[in-house]
């Protein structure tokens, strides 16, 4: 199994980050520093916990007015930045949570450190509560932001701003209207830098959760400009393709519920103990007289802890299928417990799905 994430925020980590602090602003104690952060408490902190912690700390051992201790801050990152070049590190996340944590009243001096510090590790969760507070002041930033020269900065225009930020602070206006948020993704659908372009799609796919038909509407737009703005269409519809939206499945080729088609002989698992996993086939046949584009996928219904039912899909392929042909398809799903996924015991259900349609179901047990 692997090492908890907040496992990374180490002394081999931030000793060698107090010493960059000490070089830059020489009055910097790294043994008041090393003590406040891995204090009696520190084991105890998770993730979150600790990048706040360790911004606390480096707080209190830089000068007590903000805007002194930004400008040490900003120096840091940029020193970094010269020696090493911009880079995408979660390493160092707790600088922007030093800006965010004691910044937010003073964006004047915070919104351009951001720019500074958003090239050594992203400030995607930073500029969360600056968009609540100060919304039509960050529409503009992040606007501006999409024409910067830094892809991180240009990244940071579109990653920010998402409606739906996995573990950021909730924006709820921009999901009722994410308006604001367009002109950002128009600009940006053809940036050079992949990791923009997939913000891009992350993005829409966020939209698309509360206003499908946006979404849709770019993707019809976008399809067949280019290869990069197709393959971010695709991103992009990935939740509704999921959802089995007829229009997103006509984009790419997939008649809804796919005429003639049959799953038969669905074979799997009855019980499933967690920790073990699910093993299923099936047999796939194209009854009709031509070839047929076909997405293949799978839901499972998971039991919660609640007694509800929670339905996720997963993607087997696509494939093309002559007519009068068949293939067997086999697959497998693990029921091991994650930080993002626990599995309770009870009934599940198995299905198949062919371009949005169940085909078949079976029902299986977890103990």
């Amino acid at each position: 199994m692997s090492e908890p994430l907040k496992n990374i925020f180490s002394r081999p980590l931030i000793s060698p980050f107090a010493e960059l602090v000490k070089k830059v602003w020489p009055d910097f104690s790294t043994t008041d520093f090393l003590e406040k952060v891995f204090d009696e408490h520190y084991e105890g902190l998770e993730l979150k916990q600790r990048t706040r912690h360790i911004a606390h700390a480096l707080q209190a051992c830089l000068p007590s007015a903000y805007r002194d201790a930004l400008r040490i801050v900003c120096a840091v990152a940029q020193s970094y930045i010269d020696q090493h070049g911009e880079k995408l590190t979660f390493e160092w996340i707790f600088l922007p949570e030093f800006i965010e944590a004691h910044g937010v009243e003073d964006p004047d001096a915070s919104i351009p450190a951001i720019e500074t510090v958003t090239r050594w590790s992203s400030c995607e969760f930073t500029v969360r509560p600056f968009l609540i507070k100060y919304p039509e002041r960050m529409y503009a930033q992040m606007l501006a932001w999409a024409d910067h020269p830094s892809p991180m900065l240009r990244r940071l225009a579109s990653e920010g701003i998402r409606p739906r930020l996995p573990w950021g602070m909730g924006v709820p206006v921009l999901k009722q209207d994410p308006a604001p948020i367009l002109p950002i993704l128009e600009k940006l659908k053809n940036d050079p830098a992949e990791t923009v372009r997939r913000s891009v799609a992350n993005n829409l796919n966020d939209i698309a959760k509360e206003h499908p038909q946006i979404v849709l509407d770019m993707a019809g737009r976008w399809l067949g400009q280019n290869s990069d703005t197709d393959w971010i269409v695709r991103h992009a519809c990935r939740g509704l393709l999921k959802k089995g939206n007829a229009q997103a499945l006509a984009y790419f080729g997939f008649e809804k519920g796919a005429e003639a088609v049959e799953v038969s002989n669905l074979q799997h698992s009855l019980e499933v103990t967690v920790g073990d996993k699910l093993d299923f086939s099936f047999q796939l046949s194209n009854h009709a007289a031509a070839a047929q584009s076909l997405r293949l996928e799978y839901q499972i219904d998971y039991q919660t802890l609640s007694g509800k039912i929670s339905s996720k899909v997963f993607k087997i392929k696509e494939l093309e299928l002559a007519a009068g042909t068949s293939v067997v398809v086999e697959r497998y799903q693990r029921f091991q417990d994650f930080t993002t996924r626990k599995h309770y015991p009870g009934g599940h259900v198995l299905r198949i799905l062919v371009n949005g349609l169940a085909l078949a179901e079976g029902k299986f047990m977890v103990s």
